[in-house]
């Protein structure tokens, strides 16, 4: 990744997560209601997505740009399948 503040900003997004993700843990460790932990878990999945967008959008201008301005046109086809797979 060449831009620092996208990385700094995706490694601040994703420690978040991560303290979501241990915060989900202790409510499932407690018999929290289910409710409450699904939306918890909503909530991650949202954050995780938002990540995700920002990563896919940063890879499109930089390193797909690139390939295919080196000829490299199978790009297209690898983004296609991250993308489908980003999508279910």
């Amino acid at each position: 990744m060449k831009d620092i503040k996208t990385k700094t900003d995706l490694v601040t997004r994703l420690n978040r997560i991560e303290g979501q993700i241990r915060g989900i843990k202790g409510l499932i460790e407690k018999d929290t209601y289910c409710d409450d932990i699904l939306n918890q878990i909503a909530a991650a999945q949202s954050a995780l997505n938002s990540v995700g967008k920002i990563l896919l959008t940063n890879h499109m201008k930089t390193c797909v740009v690139d390939r295919i301005q080196e000829g490299d046109h199978e790009v297209i086809d690898e983004l296609m399948k991250t993308m489908g797979k980003l999508m279910k």
